[in-house]
């Protein structure tokens, strides 16, 4: 297998990272949403735009995993300023907003390779804790930040077309 790298995105990696987002969206949630709410939601959070706006605001920051120097696009991390429900939010906060990859890249320390230097600017910008959102039932994203220093801090109701879903947020202090 190739090696994988773990680099800072540009903005010429929004069409990869919205490759790889949509793939891990589906391949995540494609048992409990159907088909009309995945291909609405995906087209309105997971396109090229969407990325694009990302990364050119200054306050967010990615990383995308390829196979290679330049390989196909495999998983993603994305920074972003919180957007969380909890009454105590405040300007040290940063949220890991998604930290993504293809199922076939779990378990071997990929998420690991694209926490770290999310954590990293987050602690040179100054954030004290790492805040992240992650749907209930998603007990091995749970138990991975649980492992990385996440405790439980709140929840939240997320909504895909017409139907909520439960979310647990979850807090890492960085200081």
């Amino acid at each position: 297998m190739s090696e994988i790298v773990v680099r800072r995105a540009t903005p010429d990696d929004a069409a990869a990272l919205a490759l790889v987002g949509a793939a891990a969206f589906l391949e995540s949630y494609a048992h409990m949403i159907g088909s009309a709410d995945m291909i609405a939601h995906i087209g309105r959070h997971y396109g090229p735009d969407a990325f694009g706006r990302f990364l050119a605001d200054p306050d967010c920051a990615l990383w995308i995993a390829q196979l290679g120097e330049a390989g196909a696009p495999i998983g993603f991390s994305l920074l972003t300023p919180p957007d969380l429900p909890l009454a105590d939010i405040g300007p040290g906060d940063a949220e890991l907003r998604r930290i993504y990859s293809l199922s076939r890249f779990h378990g071997g320390g990929l998420g690991w390779r694209l926490l770290q230097p999310l954590i990293d600017h987050a602690r040179a910008a100054g954030r004290t804790r790492l805040l992240v959102g992650v749907h209930d039932g998603n007990t091995k994203a749970i138990a991975f930040y649980r492992r990385a220093g996440f405790v439980d801090a709140g929840r939240r109701t997320f909504r895909v077309g017409v139907t909520d879903y439960d979310d647990l947020v979850m807090a890492m202090p960085l200081a």
